[in-house]
């Protein structure tokens, strides 16, 4: 099926419109980016930059905010609550599986997931509230808009409740510590590269995210295009739109850029593991398998189908399973005052010792790709 076939009623005027509309990476930050300072890694076949196994990287200062005259809990029972961006969606049902694992684990960490029902702000903040009213020793959140969350979490650190975040940033003085699944930069190298690999150095593209306040994902999309604008200067980002969390609104989404770009789309990007799928499917139910790559974020079991099919050649992601266990051991150290300012790592369990990075960040580890040879390998 030709792409072309699937622009209906455009007249000559809006495929004018739309060939002057997209932009190079050189010319601003794409939609949906923050306006961050950004650090793109080296292009394939540079040579590395020194890195923590050459000359030693100064640790940038601590920036995290602490928990106020908490009560001594060192090796005490604890229960926490974790508010992630939504829940009742294989992603974060992952997160919370990886928090009951090592809440049995420590034997002494209580867990309670709760959470909006939609990626909606003010109702996670309320969540929030009302854990707190509730009387908690720890919150641990993902957070759908880093400032809007924030003073809700200083409130928690004033009041002596200890705050970890994981997956979506807030602040960094409204939280102790930040679980980073990957580095950002990291993400967007994999995102960008994984497009080059599958459709050349040129490649036109579109971006299906949640929304263009959503802390990390605003973060990815700013490293990748500081990563295009570096390596892959003929790269072409025509449009981002925003989906929520939503699976028909990001398949809605996806498919109006099929529709708007024709033959001029060679590639969407999922910033989200909604996203992603959705953005599959619609290539897949639009015949473009093969012509239109997806290249995105999300859980191996959701993608599985369409990759086995050869829709979809990589998805890139961590193991939230992972990153939810990891922040349940970072709490638990915080409570127990093995994890101070100033610390360079901390044990975690199965997944052993974790480095800081940023001053205030856990570092989970580089980005993982799934492919078709290695996703049937994974269940979550």
């Amino acid at each position: 099926m030709n792409k072309k076939s699937l622009v209906v009623g455009l007249g000559m005027t809006l495929v004018l419109a739309v060939a002057i509309t997209p932009m190079s990476a050189q010319e601003r930050r794409w939609d949906g980016a923050d306006d961050l300072p950004v650090n793109p890694l080296a292009c394939p076949g540079e040579e590395m930059a020194m890195d923590m196994e050459g000359e030693e990287m100064e640790m940038p200062e601590y920036d995290g905010g602490l928990a106020q005259n908490a009560p001594d809990k060192a090796g005490q029972p604890i229960t926490l609550v974790d508010v992630p961006k939504l829940i009742g969606i294989g992603y974060f049902d992952a997160t919370a599986l990886g928090m009951q694992q090592a809440a049995e684990e420590l034997g002494n960490v209580t867990v309670i997931t709760d959470g909006p029902t939609e990626a909606n702000i003010d109702d996670q903040i309320t969540v929030i509230e009302n854990y707190l009213a509730q009387g908690v020793d720890g919150v641990l959140f993902a957070a759908n808009d880093p400032v809007a969350i924030s003073p809700v979490l200083r409130r928690a650190l004033s009041s002596g409740v200890h705050v970890v975040g994981y997956d979506a940033n807030s602040e960094p003085d409204a939280r102790t510590w930040f679980v980073n699944q990957a580095e950002f930069n990291g993400i967007g190298k994999a995102m960008i590269d994984a497009l080059a690999a599958e459709k050349g150095e040129d490649a036109s593209f579109g971006i299906v995210t949640s929304t263009f306040t959503t802390p990390n994902q605003a973060r990815w999309i700013a490293e990748m295009w500081a990563y295009a604008n570096k390596c892959y200067p003929n790269m072409t980002w025509l449009e981002t739109l925003e989906a929520q969390e939503d699976s028909v609104l990001s398949f809605n989404q996806a498919t109006t850029l099929l529709n708007k770009y024709g033959d001029d789309i060679d590639g969407i990007f999922g910033m989200t593991s909604v996203a992603t799928p959705s953005s599959a499917d619609a290539v897949t139910q639009a015949g473009l398998c093969g012509e239109v790559a997806v290249v995105g974020l999300a859980t191996p079991n959701a993608m599985k189908p369409y990759v086995n099919s050869g829709c979809v050649k990589s998805v890139v992601l961590w193991n939230p399973i992972d990153l939810g266990y990891a922040a349940v051991y970072v709490m638990r150290a915080v409570v127990d005052g093995t994890l101070v300012p100033g610390a360079m790592s901390v044990e975690a369990g199965r997944l052993g010792e974790l480095m800081i990075v940023n001053g205030s960040e856990v570092l989970l580890g580089a980005p993982f790709i799934f492919n078709a040879e290695n996703i049937n390998d994974f269940d979550f």
